[in-house]
């Protein structure tokens, strides 16, 4: 049988029964290994009871306030051979409706909060036969010609909470998740017990740190926060909703000596009255990804977190487990650099036609993962289109240096083209991240009668500041080309985002 993530858990439970390995720094709930382990041996008899064989599709929705749920439904739906589909709370009923029909789900998990919006899906959705949630049974009202049946959290559990797993194999689907549909329909990435884990399993020394993470556990960083921590001897403590003030908070109260931030968390964290004298000294592993990150807010929180390795990582659902490395005394030498491939990783940059660039040259960048692919769930055409020849192709612009180090410049939708010169948004970006009144900043395009494309910065300032646009579109002709420097400006309280906090730039007002 191959190597499972519920194979860890196991492992912990076996070795380290009655530690904390999971705290709800908000709610204050926790799981111990053996409790985390029991409950989910209880859940996947039920579910394997009520018809879930191998290879069933079982939905997670479950709200951020409800994590222990979702970690503990999570090994279960592994244990009983199942395939795990988190979605995004933050779904309608109708786009929630198209993820679980495209997925074929047949059990879902749910919770109070996000009940309504499944009940709403499920209109539409013969296939999904049983409901389990938290919600009282007043709430629990299905309706349609064919509702399914609705079990409450506290039922759906066998007596024996003894060890418990169906056989699986590599090839066996552990995951699905689906993209977060900035363009188009999302995608459902499946995802094979054969390369579902970036750190194997193993025993490790139990130092009970504390790994602190608020990404939301639907996402492809959030879900990486199940089991990767205990792999590192340590206990999850969990932020469901990211917010600077409860960030700082827990860093102060539980003295973590980890975690992970996207570019947009460190940004809000650094603009914060708080960021200079908080007592951060407790971090020693500070890794950032899932967007590109500015220079300068890397250097901010470098010079902030002395004592800490702040790294900053590519990565994306569809590449698995490809991921970079960036050695201590190469960071000042690759200022931006998210560092080199880890084999059996390799990256590749091309033009539009396929052609390899030469170092220091912008263009796609390609990745191949040998043994370790992914594709997306019924969908052989989008399969196709985005992996050739064993390559991925990530539709991200970058750049390798002579010595193999990645340099990301953004998207390839954000090249703006503006009178027949390519620029590209996160060169600009960057930039209005240096100016100090600036809290955020996205750049894309804007129409223009006669250059066709002409370049639009949306900005938010830090409070009390008072720059004018004058004096922003200064700032950059003096650290930019002319031809870069936004003519547009928009000035907003916050960018939209989706739920990984990348910028939704289709959203952004006047586009």
């Amino acid at each position: 049988m191959a190597q499972l993530l519920t194979d860890q858990l196991r492992l912990m439970a076996g070795h380290h029964p009655d530690e904390v390995a999971f705290l709800d720094v908000a709610g204050g709930t926790t799981l111990t290994f053996a409790g985390w382990e029991e409950r989910s041996n209880r859940l996947a008899r039920w579910l394997v009871a009520r018809g879930v064989g191998r290879g069933d599709r079982v939905a997670l929705h479950v709200p951020p306030e409800e994590p222990d749920r979702f970690l503990v439904a999570y090994a279960a739906i592994h244990k009983a051979g199942g395939a795990a589909v988190p979605t995004s709370t933050r779904l309608v009923a109708r786009e929630l409706a198209f993820v679980l029909d495209h997925a074929g789900a047949a059990v879902a998990v749910t919770g109070r909060s996000t009940l309504p919006a499944l009940l709403g899906a499920t209109m539409d959705l013969p296939g999904l036969r049983t409901v389990v949630t938290t919600a009282p049974p007043e709430e629990r009202v299905a309706t349609g010609d064919d509702p399914p049946e609705l079990v409450d959290w506290a039922d759906a559990a066998d007596d024996d909470g003894s060890g418990f797993q169906v056989a699986l194999d590599a090839d066996d689907i552990a995951d699905i998740m689906y993209t977060s549909g900035t363009t188009g329909r999302p995608k459902g990435v499946v995802v094979r017990h054969g390369n579902v884990a970036m750190i194997p399993n193993g025993l490790p020394n139990w130092t009970g740190a504390g790994w602190l993470h608020a990404s939301p556990m639907f996402t492809f960083a959030g879900i990486a926060s199940v089991y990767n921590p205990m792999k590192l001897g340590m206990r999850l403590l969990y932020l469901p909703r990211f917010d600077v003030d409860a960030w700082f908070d827990a860093v102060e109260h539980h003295r973590p000596s980890a975690t992970f931030l996207v570019p947009a968390m460190a940004e809000l964290l650094i603009a914060s009255d708080r960021f200079a004298d908080a007592d951060l000294s407790s971090i020693t592993l500070c890794p950032l990804g899932s967007a590109p990150l500015a220079p300068a807010t890397f250097d901010t929180l470098r010079r902030r977190l002395p004592g800490a390795m702040v790294s900053n990582s590519w990565g994306m659902t569809e590449a698995g487990p490809a991921y970079c490395s960036m050695p201590s005394d190469e960071i000042d030498k690759r200022v931006g650099s998210v560092g080199r491939p880890v084999p059996p990783t390799e990256f590749r940059i091309v033009d539009a036609s396929g052609t390899e660039l030469p170092p220091r040259t912008v263009g796609e960048l390609l990745v191949r993962n040998p043994g370790r692919e992914r594709e997306y769930f019924r969908d052989e055409e989008a399969t196709a289109r985005t992996w050739q020849d064993g390559w991925l192709h990530t539709g991200d612009l970058a750049e390798l240096d002579e010595d193999g180090y990645l340099y990301l410049r953004g998207r390839a939708k954000d090249v703006i083209i503006r009178g027949g010169n390519n620029v590209h948004a996160a060169d600009v970006e960057s930039v209005l991240y240096e100016h100090p009144d600036v809290r955020e900043a996205a750049v894309a395009a804007v129409p223009h009668d006669v250059l066709g494309e002409d370049i639009g910065a949306w900005v938010v300032l830090n409070p009390g500041a008072t720059v004018t646009e004058a004096e922003l579109r200064e700032f950059c002709a003096g650290r930019l080309s002319d031809y870069k420097v936004p003519r547009r400006w928009t000035f907003l309280t916050e960018l939209p985002r989706n739920p990984t906090g990348k910028v939704v730039k289709r959203e952004l007002p006047g586009r």
